[in-house]
């Protein structure tokens, strides 16, 4: 299933370059000799926004220019990475922007958000309550609805990966955190149309497990709750198109719990001085899991994110 050409992603690529550089990936030997194998980290937690998610938004929003078809606002719900990213994008374009979150969504990502000029609505238990206000809404006030996964996105996104298989050409394994899917799905993509054989390793909370759910069962799984501090894959309805995607592309599935992502977030900031939230320390999480089987192996990981709220990091510091 293709989702896009590789000209199409060498022309993404000089959009988001217009905008920010590459990010870096290293090999950090502390996280090396804690996994047992040579590890490469791609860094989206350097973006603007902190986060990979920029990435997307700024396509998404290029494409609807280029058609002609800029509305006069958006709406989107989020846990926070993609509503910066659709705010940034808008305001770049001159539109005004709405972003839906749930009750108690993490209060440094909210003021972010409003930062960059969006109008922050708070609705709902958690992510995908918040995505039916935002769909009500997007119909009361006349305002475009971007989703959380649309292949514009994923082609924004999947620029990191052309960087990240562009620079490490022979990655055994790449681990990439699965929220609504759009950043698995873009190295999928790209590790396809590169030829490459790398494994792509997805990785979800033990707390919200409905794409593993779903991949276990062959057909999407839902679930009713989705009780994770990991806020970026806190999804409980997979997207079909998504799923699709994972299914055929991903190699397996891990599993991981609240306390592997919370000693991952201290041995991102032991090993490597970076800051990690929940999402973004789920691939080493999974690694680390891994250790025997990727004994003398060469690892990707995709650190996604590092929005987490400053009491947040204390806590799972301590």
């Amino acid at each position: 299933m293709a989702l896009f050409a590789l000209h199409e992603l060498e022309t993404a690529c000089s959009l988001v370059y217009a905008v920010m550089p590459p990010t870096a990936q290293y090999a950090w030997p502390l996280l090396a000799e804690r996994t047992g194998c040579a590890v490469w980290v791609k860094h989206e937690n350097h973006t603007p926004t902190g986060a990979f998610k920029v990435r997307g938004g700024l396509v998404y929003l290029d494409a609807m220019a280029k058609r002609g078809q800029l509305p006069k606002g958006v709406i989107s719900a989020t846990r926070g990475n993609h509503g910066q990213s659709v705010a940034f994008a808008a305001a770049r374009h001159g539109l005004s922007s709405v972003i839906v979150v749930p009750e108690g969504n993490a209060a440094e990502k909210n003021a972010a958000m409003r930062a960059w000029g969006a109008e922050l609505i708070v609705s709902g238990r958690d992510f995908d309550e918040s995505r039916l206000h935002a769909a009500a809404l997007a119909e009361m006030r006349g305002l475009h609805a971007i989703p959380s996964f649309h292949p514009d996105l994923v082609l924004g996104v999947a620029t990191y990966a052309l960087e990240f298989f562009s620079a490490c050409t022979d990655l055994d394994a790449v681990y990439a955190p699965i929220g609504m899917g759009s950043g698995i799905c873009g190295l999928i993509m790209v590790r396809d149309l590169l030829g490459l054989k790398t494994e792509i390793i997805g990785v979800v909370a033990e707390n919200a497990p409905a794409i593993a759910l779903s991949v276990e069962a062959g057909r999407i799984t839902r679930t009713e709750t989705a009780n994770t501090f990991a806020d970026g894959m806190a999804c409980r309805d997979p997207d079909p198109q998504a799923f699709a995607l994972i299914q055929a592309g991903a190699a397996r599935i891990v599993r991981v719990s609240e306390a592997e992502m919370a000693a991952a977030v201290r041995a991102y900031y032991t090993d490597t001085h970076n800051l990690a939230e929940g999402a973004g320390a789920a691939p080493l999480a999974a690694l680390m899991q891994d250790r025997g089987a990727m004994q003398g192996k060469k690892a990707g990981l995709i650190l996604s994110g590092g929005n987490i709220d400053l009491d947040v990091f204390h806590r799972l510091m301590a």
